[in-house]
């Protein structure tokens, strides 16, 4: 009798990735075309790189053999909500820091754009006028690292050359090379110090509107809330109060709801810069998640526990 090897869907977008673990068959799929093979028999399933989350649960209902998914993202919890809908336990890993150079280096480009008016100047230029102005500047200036991870960790290294002088909030308080890591509990005093917040941490409940109306109210007036994290961390009625007020500006990679309808309020809002959910997706991108897919598949195909488990 022949012992069929485990079937597993691999995102076409990986193109480089080649010389593959033996003891699996492979199949590619780019979220857009037939399926490859059958659902069925797909065991492990690396989705298509997409924000789209109708696109990557499409097969899911009939994947009946499904064992584990590796997403290609840090972030996983509307993919957990699809797998919650599976009848049967499947193993659930992201990308881990895969992604953390590119989400940082956005964020410190919006930092950059938005205390020197880059936005401004933009909207002069295609206007055709001339109106120099003095800007804030990010030397010396206090920023809160709120959800201090991998994008965290890297985005200070990028602020190092500034002199900044960095908060670090995380779930629970720790050591951290670069210094102490505060407990999320002392978030609403420590935020009424910082210049600049960026929020990159993980969409759970206890995160979900963690920036509400009470949070944005603490936070001093003229500093810059940046958003690299998931748009559902802030309440964007209560951002855009404090925004049209003139009292804070916000600088965003993700916004809720996303994508931002046409029309929307934020889209015009004063002092707000927005871009489109584009923090990993970067040229140097592809090489991180190919060598943790690799990984990963020579760990299944040995039966081994699999890296960057976030539920079962």
């Amino acid at each position: 009798m022949t012992v069929r090897s485990p079937q597993v869907w691999l995102p076409a977008q990986l193109a480089d990735l080649t010389d593959l673990p033996p003891g699996l068959e492979y199949a590619r799929w780019d979220g857009r075309s037939a399926f490859p093979t059958d659902p069925a028999k797909v065991e492990l399933y690396v989705p298509p790189l997409t924000k789209d989350i109708d696109v990557i649960s499409r097969p899911l209902p009939r994947m009946t053999r499904l064992r584990a998914v590796q997403a290609l993202s840090s972030g996983t919890d509307e993919l957990r909500a699809e797998l919650d809908r599976v009848p049967r336990p499947v193993t659930l890993c992201n990308a881990g820091g895969a992604p953390a150079p590119g989400t940082a280096e956005l964020a410190l480009a919006l930092i950059l754009a938005s205390l020197r008016g880059i936005p401004k100047s933009v909207r002069a230029q295609h206007g055709g006028t001339w109106i120099p102005q003095v800007f804030p500047s990010l030397y010396g200036r206090s920023v809160l690292i709120v959800g201090y991870g991998a994008v965290g960790s890297a985005l200070e290294e990028l602020l190092v050359p500034f002199g900044c002088a960095v908060t670090r909030v995380a779930g629970a308080e720790r050591d951290a090379p670069r210094g102490p890591v505060r407990s999320g509990a002392r978030l609403p005093e420590l935020v009424a110090d910082a210049g600049v917040v960026v929020l990159s941490t993980p969409l759970t409940p206890r995160t979900r509107q963690l920036f509400d109306a009470g949070m944005l109210a603490r936070m001093k007036d003229g500093a810059l809330l940046v958003n690299v994290a998931r748009g559902a961390v802030v309440d964007t009625d209560a951002l855009l109060k404090e925004t049209h007020e003139g009292r804070l500006r916000a600088a965003l990679d993700v916004t809720d709801p996303e994508p931002l309808p046409t029309g929307h309020p934020l889209r015009t809002a004063p002092g707000v810069l927005i871009t489109p959910h584009v923090g990993a997706f970067t040229s140097s991108l592809w090489p991180r998640p190919e060598r943790l897919v690799r990984r990963q598949l020579s760990r299944f195909a040995a039966g081994e526990e699999l890296e960057n488990v976030v539920s079962r």
